[in-house]
């Protein structure tokens, strides 16, 4: 082309439109942001994999959190030889009174009477067994006789004696593994702790 629109010299003219400063502040801020939080975030690794600040963290520990000590002391259970287990078959087998007797002996317990029974438990006993004691049984040879044999149900009655009385139910077949009943009794015997912080 010629003339006025004629091309002379090396300056050409713009043919794109002109930045948006917008944009450039937007990416600006964007980056100064991350960059915060990826500071940020060093500084949270470090205190994790350093301990932080334990010293304030200790003392706040000792203040909000109460002591590990024992909130009770712990129960003053019977020795099962001090235990009077009287064994009472309510079911049809027979001879498991006795079985059941000698098996508690082996145990520890003191044995007094062997028999069937009564009428009143006599094939009356859904369960396990039921145990029968003074209210004072509750909190002594209760717990120390229930660790023997799982899903036995306590009932006192007006006696004055110390001795309890074990009435197997149709549903008894063994008593716990010796094991599981020192791990029951200790557990029983055993102080409750104040909770963890």
């Amino acid at each position: 082309m010629g003339g006025k629109y004629r091309i002379t010299g090396d300056k050409y003219p713009r043919m794109r439109r002109p930045r948006r400063r917008g944009k450039l502040i937007l990416a600006a801020t964007a980056s100064v942001v991350a960059l915060g939080l990826a500071g940020w975030g060093t500084l949270q690794l470090i205190d994790v994999f350093t301990g932080g600040d334990r010293k304030a963290g200790a003392a706040d520990h000792r203040t909000d959190c109460p002591s590990a000590e024992p909130s009770a002391p712990a129960k003053a259970l019977p020795n099962p030889a001090k235990i009077t287990v009287n064994v009472y078959n309510a079911t049809p087998r027979s001879g498991l009174a006795k079985q059941a007797a000698d098996e508690l002996k082996k145990r520890g317990f003191t044995i007094g009477k062997v028999g069937n029974a009564s009428a009143a438990y006599d094939k009356k006993v859904a369960g396990p067994g039921v145990l029968l004691g003074a209210p004072s049984a509750t909190n002594g040879s209760f717990p120390v006789l229930g660790t023997q044999l799982q899903g036995v149900v306590p009932k006192t009655d007006a006696r004055k004696t110390a001795d309890v009385d074990l009435i197997l139910g149709t549903k008894f077949k063994a008593f716990s593994t010796p094991r599981s009943a020192a791990a029951a009794l200790a557990a029983l015997a055993k102080p409750a702790s104040a909770p963890s912080c």
